[in-house]
Formats: structure tokens, C-alpha cells, sequence
């Protein structure tokens, strides 16, 4: 299962009873620049270990669910990860994962302690300010490097092969197939 953006608010809609749900009826799901709305995530977030950011929750010990924004966040936590496994590709700097009416007057949790690496130090909320901040980031969401906003760039493929890789694919498959798709030789 996969879903992007929007998309990835309807494919959780199809699974009402969760993530096990999720990963009982499918072989794994990579749902990418999730919305706030998004009812898994939400749950997932909300119920995240003591300590762990917003902006790459640990669930359950990551047995199911993993959050990545670079490759080296699939390995967090350093944990068992059995199939099927479902992946959240958000980017601390994308509007569309964070934008929320209740910016307006309440300071959001990717703004508290570790921040997303591509989330400024210097960033500060301010009551309606930041509300409108994000809301025309919205606008620009797309015209930003890969790895920033709502570019998510060749990640799905290094989702995608530790989702369900194929039989016999090593990380140096993944490698060639990323500088591939890059165009490189």
C-alpha cells in the first residue's frame, strides 16, 4: 500500500482499526508527507515513546512503524523490525505535515526540544505569525530542495527497499538503483 500527501490520509481511512489492521491486511505501506488529519498517524504520534520527537516518533519499539526523513532513520530505534513494516516519510520543513489551524495559538511539539535537521535553531513561534509562516510555505512546499518541504525526492526508493525488498536485495542494490534514477552511471 502507498499513498502520498492526500493520498496517504485516504489509504489510512481504509484500515478504521489501525495499524494492526494495516499490517495484517498488506504486505507493508509507505505513506508519504502524511497530513495532520491523517487518523494513524495521529494515533502513532500520539502514542509515541517517552522522549521521542514528534518528528520521528518510536511506536511499540518500531516492530511495525518507522518515521524517516534521511536513510539513517530507519534504523531508529536499533531494534528488531520484522514484516510487514509500514513507512512515514516526513520532513521536519514540510508545511504539509505540520500546518494546523491551532498554530494560531498554541506553540506545536516539532518546535520543542530536538528539532528535525533541516528545522532551523532559530525559529520561535509566534501567535498568529507562525500560523501565517507555514501557511504560505504551503505555497512553496514543492520549490525547495529534495529532502525539504514536500520534495521527497528518491526516499520512497529507499522506503520501499527495506518495506519489501526482493528476494536477495542488499543496500548496494538499492545504491545503484538510487544513482540510476539520479542519472549517474
Amino acid at each position: 500500500m502507498a499513498g502520498e500527501s492526500l493520498g496517504s490520509y485516504a489509504t489510512e481511512r481504509a484500515f478504521p482499526d489501525g495499524v494492526g489492521q494495516l499490517s495484517a491486511e498488506t504486505g507493508g505501506a509507505l505513506l508519504v508527507g502524511p497530513t495532520p488529519d491523517n487518523p494513524l498517524r495521529e494515533t502513532v504520534t500520539a502514542q509515541r515513546a517517552p522522549g521521542s520527537p514528534v518528528w520521528r516518533p518510536v511506536y511499540q519499539d518500531g516492530r511495525t512503524v518507522r518515521f524517516a526523513q534521511q536513510t539513517s532513520d530507519f534504523g531508529v530505534p536499533d531494534a528488531p523490525w520484522p514484516e510487514p513494516r509500514v513507512v512515514y516519510l516526513q520532513n521536519g520543513s514540510d508545511p504539509v505535515v505540520w500546518w494546523q489551524p491551532a498554530l494560531i495559538w498554541s506553540r506545536p511539539a516539532w518546535l520543542n526540544g530536538q528539532r528535525a535537521y533541516d528545522v532551523s535553531p532559530t525559529m520561535r513561534w509566534y501567535p498568529l505569525v507562525t500560523f501565517w509562516q507555514v501557511t504560505c510555505d504551503l505555497a512553496a512546499s514543492e520549490a525547495v530542495p529534495e529532502g525539504h518541504g514536500h520534495r521527497y525526492g528518491l526516499m520512497p526508493v529507499e522506503a520501499w527497499a527495506r518495506i519489501v525488498p526482493p528476494d536477495g536485495w542488499t543496500p548496494q542494490d538499492t545504491e545503484r538503483l538510487v544513482a540510476y534514477l539520479r542519472g549517474r552511471p
